[in-house]
């Protein structure tokens, strides 16, 4: 039986696929001109060090997950170190997330195939409201997206940059990168806080380190390797839309377009438009329906209104907390269009947030990891480049404190969560907050398509 187990668990590279596909996302379609206008080609150091300051934050993940490989889910990690009104903080900050972040997706999807018909604003709102429609309608009638769609999407994402950059190279110009920092490199520190939304996802280890056939072997390979892909793909379409689009690119909404069209002309817009909207209604779709069930598990355990917990068992649509998702999305996506928001707040709004559950996960590390060993000083250390990171997000940090405070008020009425019991590494008898907690980043399990970001 063992052994069976042990040939049906992921291998190294199966394993590698799936967390790669955790961190890469629809971000990538977009920020590398938001970065570029906030901090000129210096925003190429904010990418670099973030790669290298999400290093600790990936092996502290692993670190937890190698020694408690059946735990499962950062979560689990948080109710045991701080009980069920952290996990309550935790599912307000994914929740009450995706009416920033899922709107600010649909539009960089909106952007690339207004592009390609040669529309303008109007209708890059359009195809973003009908991405939006189409995905919050998925999740109504219970349609999911097989891992085998999600991986491919996975790997479409990675090969279509990867295009862009080699196109793209003979067009590269030394010129382009001067002036170098015309903003100052403090603004380096605030576009890193921007960029963890192409970051975030580093925790999705936890999710899948009890399938591993060798996780003591293979955790920390399958994290270096993760590591040189994410790096290398995001390193080379940075430093490629810099030296080729130079001071266009600051302006540009569809970066990735633009690059490929030096090599592939007027093939290029038609192409990066079907790969944008597949890219950007994957992730929607996925974190929609983790997010709705979410909201539907925090009313049960009583933090939100119960009205919305109706839906919440196996197989059924909590119909009421993906209502309620839908007119958030709705307010947020009509803010925007109106010109009383922006993208970019919507992203910074959402990377806050994430980067919080992120911080909030490694901080649960130090509690549970034996006091002054190797790993709890790497997850210690990981903690606090997370929290530093955290501190650099501007005004948009008042979104997470805002949903703690609010997850705490609303926490004062919870004794216990759900009336399940807490087993050993935070492991549940019963659904509750922690558990449904681990469906907020559906997509680091074996169904996995590129994050929201």
């Amino acid at each position: 039986m063992d052994t069976n187990s042990k040939k049906a668990g992921l291998g190294l590279f199966r394993a590698t696929g799936i967390y790669v596909g955790a961190i890469l996302g629809s971000g990538i379609l977009i920020l590398p001109a938001i970065a570029a206008k906030e901090a000129g080609p210096a925003s190429l150091l904010a990418w670099g060090l973030l790669l290298v300051f999400c290093t600790p934050v990936a092996f502290g993940f692993a670190e937890m997950s190698r020694q408690q490989p059946d735990a499962g889910r950062i979560a689990h990690f948080v109710t045991r170190a701080y009980g069920p009104r952290a996990s309550a903080v935790a599912g307000y900050l994914f929740y009450f997330a995706i009416p920033f972040g899922a709107p600010a997706t649909a539009v960089i999807g909106g952007n690339y195939i207004a592009h390609a018909l040669g529309g303008g604003r109007e209708t890059a709102l359009l195809a973003a409201a009908l991405l939006l429609a189409a995905a919050f309608a998925s999740n109504a009638v219970g349609i999911r997206m097989s891992s085998g769609i999600q991986l491919v999407l996975m790997i479409l994402l990675v090969g279509l940059l990867a295009l862009a950059v080699a196109l793209a190279v003979p067009y590269a110009r030394a010129e382009n990168f001067e002036p170098f920092a015309p903003h100052g490199y403090w603004a380096v520190g605030g576009v890193a806080s921007l960029l963890f939304f192409c970051f975030a996802g580093w925790e999705a280890v936890t999710h899948i380190a009890g399938e591993f056939r060798h996780p003591e072997r293979d955790l920390k390979r399958a994290t270096w390797l993760t590591l040189i892909v994410v790096g290398s793909v995001y390193i080379g379409v940075v430093a490629a839309s810099v030296a080729v689009l130079g001071p266009g690119l600051p302006g540009s909404e569809v970066p990735i377009a633009e690059l490929l069209e030096k090599g592939l002309g007027g093939l290029a817009a038609p192409l990066t438009a079907v790969a944008a909207a597949v890219l950007t209604f994957g992730p929607i779709n996925t974190f929609v329906a983790g997010a709705s069930r979410l909201g539907a598990s925090l009313a049960s355990d009583g933090v939100l209104p119960r009205a919305l917990g109706r839906g919440a068992g196996p197989g059924q649509v909590p119909a009421v907390s993906l209502g309620l998702l839908a007119a958030m999305t709705a307010l947020s996506f009509g803010a925007a269009a109106a010109g009383l928001s922006n993208m970019q707040f919507q992203i910074g709004a959402a990377s806050a947030c994430f980067t919080a559950v992120t911080a909030f996960g490694l901080l649960a590390g130090t509690r549970l990891l034996p006091a002054r060993t190797p790993a709890w000083y790497g997850v210690t250390v990981a903690a606090a480049v997370m929290v530093a990171v955290l501190l650099f997000s501007g005004w948009t940090l008042v979104v997470p404190l805002a949903l703690a405070a609010a997850a705490v008020w609303g926490g004062r009425r919870v004794r216990g969560p759900s009336g399940s019991q807490l087993l050993p590494f935070g492991r549940r008898e019963t659904t509750t907050i922690a558990s449904q907690l681990g469906e907020v980043r559906p997509e680091a399990t074996p169904a996995l398509p590129p994050a929201l970001r």
